[in-house]
């Protein structure tokens, strides 16, 4: 397992992997890296003959009022985490190599990122497109590997590699959660035990929206307002959004059928916490 900083060095270990007729996968990340994290690496271990992980707190998909200095990071545990899960190639560069001096081209995209974050996220989403598709571009792989914690980018990311002819694969990877139901991020050490405790409305709210649909409920505001009702029980928890919409265009529906995503966004403290869960009726 290597550790590079350059777009050159990447691309020329790759090139020689490519020589050998090998399979590339890439899990990008924005590092201090958990089990969530590892388990898209070990996916794309089982699925490609190298794996190549990103390391970069992408400055370009954060506001000006959010959290980009305190993102926590921690090159040494990522190396770790991402030998243990069967990586074989982080990269790990300074802003300054992904967006050199009069850095000017992005990549926007429309409809999937008008609500959810988006709504309240401006920048995040031109960021998060424009990084990965440079990383798409750097690396080249066969295959790419997302979570469905972050759904909306999930499905961000598969409509532009469609609309801009990305020759890579998006394979999706399930939600891993703490034994208490609470979804793995980057952000839960932010909480303290009061608000780690709290947190625990968000998976306790999802399971109840989705117990009712289980039970034959398709009106989406029914299920928005038993999901909403419950989070508000927590008086540690401020909601930021409780959404229903189709998953594959990230657009309202008052009826659950097809593919319907049911996300969820609130802030415990200061802390803004995501979570969900995917249906097909």
């Amino acid at each position: 397992m290597k550790v590079v900083k350059t777009v050159k060095e990447v691309r020329e270990i790759v090139a020689g992997w490519r020589k050998e007729g090998l399979t590339v996968g890439l899990v990008p990340t924005m590092g201090f890296l958990h089990e969530g994290h590892q388990s898209l690496i070990r996916k794309s271990a089982s699925q490609n003959d190298r794996t190549v992980v990103s390391v970069f707190v992408n400055p370009i998909q954060f506001g000006p009022n959010e959290d980009l200095e305190a993102y926590p990071r921690d090159l040494n545990r990522d190396m770790q985490k991402v030998e243990e899960a069967g990586g074989n190639l982080i990269f790990n560069p300074e802003p300054a190599e992904m967006y050199p001096g009069h850095f000017t081209s992005f990549i926007d995209t429309t409809e999937t990122t008008e609500l959810l974050c988006g709504a309240v996220r401006p920048v995040h989403f031109r960021g998060v497109c424009t990084v990965v598709g440079k990383l798409f571009n750097i690396v080249c792989p066969d295959r790419a590997y997302f979570g469905q914690k972050d759904a909306q980018q999930l499905a961000t990311v598969k409509r532009f590699v469609r609309d801009l002819n990305f020759p890579v694969e998006i394979v999706p990877c399930p939600i891993v959660r703490e034994d208490d139901g609470l979804a793995k991020s980057s952000r839960n050490t932010y909480l303290n035990a009061d608000e780690r405790q709290a947190a625990l409305i968000l998976s306790k709210s999802l399971k109840l929206g989705k117990q009712a649909i289980e039970a034959g409920e398709r009106d989406a505001q029914k299920v928005i307002d038993i999901i909403r009702k419950n989070l508000e029980t927590e008086p540690m928890a401020r909601i930021d959004y409780v959404e229903v919409v189709d998953f594959e265009n990230i657009q309202r529906t008052a009826s659950i059928q097809g593919e319907v995503l049911v996300a969820i966004a609130v802030y415990i403290g200061k802390t803004r916490l995501i979570d969900n869960f995917i249906v097909n009726i």
